[in-house]
């Protein structure tokens, strides 16, 4: 790589590549204070940054870490900019401190490097169909008829099931499991441990036991999805599963058969949603909300962390608590709950005091 005001001597660590204060600037577009041959080669935040690296102060409530950090340049927000901060060499003013650090990381740290080709220990069944540029990685299992796309990274381990479609420039982490049924746009990504498709939790009882549904759904995800390590995405029973494009999964997170998720939704770590939910576009649901099934989540609500929803939530709309409601609302009966020990206290005393 070469740019204006960086040193592109590479050291063989994570972070091989160095930025000048100056060439941090440029690539941000930001204003420079201080000296302008800042090196720096990798990220930390300020607390631990030293004279070598790049971090950033974008909240006042972090000010007085500043005033304490050695790091070599901080980028900062604009009303942030004189905060105290004496052993900072440089400062870059930029108007969105986390967002520039986008531009930045990939001139920092270099991409996990792949080579095309499949590995002498993986198995690819009958009448599969790989893209071009696409890499299968050790003891990875292709089954009967998949279909990978262009430029697909399939890493050590994962099963990819038979009828699988898998979307171009995708990438799977070592250990995933794609059931048959799964579809996956293009660029989607998939972490560790990640199973896409399994059968849904549903049974009916007769004959004194509890009788298996079988599914024939899909689990579709859509373009530029991210699914999080250990999460699980059940496919449809008789419907399809969906996944909105855009949309980023945490770790850890359970949907369950038939539900549907929009577009650019944001899903935490925990969430659990049970079958046939319908969650519209730009829903966020935080950690470890749980929702009921057969719920709709209208567009751009947001759920609170630990709340239990079993009813509908109305658009653009913000519920918290247990059982979960308008959030002002739950503040306020939370708020009363508070006051509560405090009135039975009084009520005790003027007891007290009749029996006397």
């Amino acid at each position: 790589m070469t740019l204006a005001g960086t040193d592109a001597t590479q050291d063989g660590g994570e972070g091989a590549r160095t930025l000048t204060a100056a060439a941090v600037a440029k690539a941000v577009s930001g204003r420079l204070i201080g000296d302008p041959e800042s090196v720096v080669r990798a990220i930390a935040p300020l607390d631990r940054a030293g004279p070598d690296d790049l971090s950033f102060l974008a909240s006042a409530r972090y000010s007085t870490l500043l005033a304490t950090s050695r790091a070599g340049v901080v980028l900062v927000a604009p009303d942030l900019a004189e905060s105290a901060g004496e052993g900072v060499k440089s400062r870059v003013v930029v108007e969105k401190p986390h967002d520039a650090l986008l531009a930045l990381i990939p001139k920092l740290y270099r991409a996990p490097a792949r080579e095309p080709g499949i590995h002498p220990t993986a198995r690819i069944g009958r009448g599969v169909a790989l893209g071009e540029t696409v890499t299968v990685g050790a003891y990875a299992v292709i089954e009967d008829g998949a279909s990978v796309g262009d430029g697909s990274w399939i890493e050590s381990h994962v099963v990819v099931g038979t009828g699988v479609v898998v979307g171009r420039e995708c990438r799977l982490h070592p250990g995933v499991a794609l059931y048959p049924g799964a579809r996956l746009g293009d660029r989607v990504q998939v972490h560790s441990g990640a199973r896409i498709g399994s059968d849904g939790f549903g049974y009916v009882f007769r004959q004194g036991a509890h009788q298996k549904i079988p599914h024939v759904g899909r689990a579709i995800v859509e373009n530029d999805v991210e699914i999080g390590a250990n999460t699980t995405i059940d496919r449809g029973s008789i419907d399809d599963t969906v996944i909105g494009a855009g949309t980023k999964i945490d770790n850890l997170v359970h949907i369950g058969h038939n539900v549907r998720i929009g577009k650019l939704c944001l899903v935490m770590a925990q969430v659990g949603v049970a079958g046939s939910a319908h969650i519209e576009d730009g829903v966020i649901l935080a950690g470890q909300a749980g929702l009921g099934g057969h719920i709709h989540i209208g567009k751009g609500a947001r759920v609170a962390a630990q709340a239990g929803v079993f009813g509908d939530v109305p658009a653009g709309e913000s519920w918290s608590g247990y059982p979960a409601r308008p959030h002002r609302e739950s503040l306020r009966s939370y708020a009363a709950l508070f006051k509560l020990a405090g009135m039975i206290r009084g009520l005790e005393k003027l007891l007290a005091r009749s029996d006397a």
